[in-house]
């Protein structure tokens, strides 16, 4: 039980990572309802709405996807220094450092 180390885990995702993956869903998402609003004109308009239905359930599961996949790869293990305590890295709140306390 005492070779029990502590590890730090630090998230480094940012939003400028899925921000892609955001603006081409909803342009998915803009282009089902432009064929739902197409296929509202006709004579069934049932259409339009299993439409837009089966374009955003059957995107979800691949944006979800990608978004765990993006998240799992953004974050970061590393083993704790024995003896130290963290320190906030400069110019980011959220991620911190472990210190290494100096022998002097």
């Amino acid at each position: 039980m005492n070779n029990i180390q502590k590890y730090r885990f630090v998230c480094t995702l940012t939003f400028g990572d899925i921000y892609g993956q955001i603006i081409v869903w909803l342009i998915t998402v803009t282009i089902s309802l432009a064929a739902a609003l197409a296929l509202m004109g006709a004579r069934r308009p049932v259409y339009a709405l299993a439409t837009v239905g089966l374009v955003v359930v059957l995107s979800l599961p691949f944006l979800l996807f990608a978004f765990v996949t993006t998240l799992i790869n953004h974050i970061e293990v590393s083993p704790m220094v024995p003896g130290g305590k963290m320190e906030p890295i400069p110019g980011n709140v959220s991620q911190q450092q472990p210190v290494v306390p100096s022998t002097n």
